[in-house]
């Protein structure tokens, strides 16, 4: 789903309207068939103590600039965790004109964080773009697996590249964890056209894509772990850890570890001692693909 004339507000809400039902949150049903999926607009503005006709004007993009009070009233009413809740509070004060201008410019990495990927970092890191392009990666992050490579989209990848899914251990959970730390990251700018041809490519390609992006959830873990079936060393269980990247607030250096002593380290040691074909690289522009759908 993407957003009609720039309203991301309003086709957040609606999406998270919609994915409630009135008993999810004390109503009563009423008989009949209801003609919209989840809530009434009307249902939820009850809930969040506000007029019926102030959230229609929200939805439909007319009034952009609600109170914080309202945002959170209406974050409580649709159940909002933290993250859902600073995501509202963000599509709602997000400045859209700056937003523009600053996507036009290719996605570049600092020169000090590829210093760091060259020379400083003995352990898989690789730097994630905005719309989760891996734009710059480590020996270590590209022997580990293609999806690492700079200038691929880890979204396409997991959803469209046959064995990636099932290599990672990408069940539908982590993939709709996927999904959603892929809405959070875009934010905003969902008329961007480079987001626009990666999720349209993706909806038409893959059903459960689709589904997943209608929800619009949002989640953005700063750490976790993650199951790799390596076809030479074996499975590792990594841990990973997100930082930002400084003058680039759209990008992430993440950095994976194995247990000191288990299993996993004894196969990332012996990952890195098979010969290595690829260097950091930074991607000099948008990934192919999506150039060409926009060229």
């Amino acid at each position: 789903m993407t957003s009609r004339k720039g309203n991301a507000l309003g086709d957040y809400l609606r999406a998270r309207r919609e994915l409630l039902r009135p008993e999810d949150v004390s109503l009563p049903r009423t008989a009949g068939r209801r003609r919209v999926p989840g809530l009434r607009r009307e249902e939820l503005a009850l809930l969040a103590g506000i007029s019926a006709d102030y959230y229609l004007r929200l939805e439909q993009g007319r009034d952009r600039r609600p109170s914080p009070q309202v945002l959170d009233a209406i974050a409580h009413a649709l159940g909002l965790d933290e993250a859902a809740r600073a995501h509202l509070h963000r599509l709602a004060t997000q400045t859209q004109p700056r937003r523009r201008a600053a996507r036009r410019s290719p996605e570049r990495v600092p020169p000090g964080v590829l210093r760091l990927l060259e020379s400083g970092i003995d352990t898989p890191a690789y730097v994630l773009g905005q719309l989760m392009d891996v734009l710059a990666a480590n020996d270590l992050a590209q022997a580990l697996s293609p999806v690492y490579v700079p200038g691929t989209n880890m979204v396409r990848a997991m959803f469209l590249e046959p064995g990636h899914a099932e290599m990672h251990g990408q069940d539908k959970h982590a993939l709709a964890s996927l999904v959603a730390c892929l809405c959070i990251r875009a934010g905003p700018d969902t008329d961007n056209p480079r987001l626009a041809g990666l999720v349209g490519e993706l909806s038409i390609r893959s059903e459960a894509f689709r589904r997943l992006w209608a929800r619009q959830d949002v989640r953005s873990p700063a750490r976790g772990s993650m199951n790799i079936e390596h076809p030479q060393v074996g499975p590792l269980e990594l841990h990973f850890e997100k930082f930002l990247v400084p003058d680039a607030p759209d990008q992430q250096l993440v950095i994976f570890s194995a247990e000191p002593g288990s299993p996993s380290a004894e196969a990332l040691a012996l990952l890195a001692a098979l010969p290595k074909c690829r260097t950091p690289s930074d991607a000099p522009s948008t990934p192919e693909p999506l150039q060409q759908a926009h060229s």
